[in-house]
């Protein structure tokens, strides 16, 4: 009996040795540490890269946006041609991303003075508007002047208005959402050179007045 309780000492005595020992012992921990931490770190990493390009992106849409008015409202007339350039310039922009997923479209808007109405007076690009359409919803009432008097809206006033619509898709589907963030921006311009920008050409002989459909 005496042995059997000396062996089960030994047993013991020898088990917390070895628990001892184990404790101590610090040569896992680093990789321990490494295979919990790089996981996050890889997701944190990927996640600043891809959030980093989505407000690239989103910055060059809204320049794209501001382009595209900017140089329809720079003539007094365009034609197919013109608009093709226009958007070609536009889309320089996006370098280095991919201009792929990038529709652009540009409009003349004619603000009725009698109604109030906002038509389209023409519309080209990825995703045309109907001529004649109302779009008074889509354009701010600060950009519709009034008489100061009588708050009346003034007569003759157009404006190129343009859209751009582009889908980023991160290269990281699990970082960012995996089907692609759409991002989208609007600018208006008046035209400078005439009321109106006659589309697609100026009929020939002195410049009409410009159509109110």
């Amino acid at each position: 009996m005496i042995c059997s309780i000396g062996s089960i000492a030994k047993v013991y005595s020898g088990a917390r040795l070895r628990a001892a020992g184990l404790l101590k012992d610090r040569s896992g921990i680093a990789a321990t540490e490494f295979a919990m931490i790089v996981p996050m770190m890889l997701v944190m990493f990927f996640g600043t890269i891809e959030f980093s390009s989505a407000v690239a992106i989103d910055r060059k849409v809204t320049i794209m946006a501001r382009t595209v008015a900017d140089l329809t409202s720079q003539g007094a007339t365009v034609n197919d041609t013109d608009l093709t350039n226009f958007f070609a310039a536009s889309l320089a922009i996006m370098t280095p991303y991919d201009k792929t997923p990038t529709n652009a479209t540009v409009s003349e808007l004619y603000i009725d003075p009698a109604s109030g109405d906002v038509r389209v007076q023409w519309s080209k690009g990825s995703a045309p508007r109907s001529v004649g359409s109302i779009v008074t919803a889509i354009v701010p009432t600060s950009l519709i002047s009034r008489d100061p008097n009588t708050n009346a809206i003034l007569p003759n006033q157009y404006l190129i208005f343009s859209e751009i619509n582009y889908l980023y898709v991160p290269t990281i589907g699990y970082v960012m959402a995996p089907t692609g963030v759409r991002m989208s921006d609007v600018a208006y311009t008046r035209p400078r050179q005439s009321v109106c920008v006659f589309y697609p050409s100026t009929p020939a002989g002195s410049p009409p007045p410009c159509p109110t459909l």
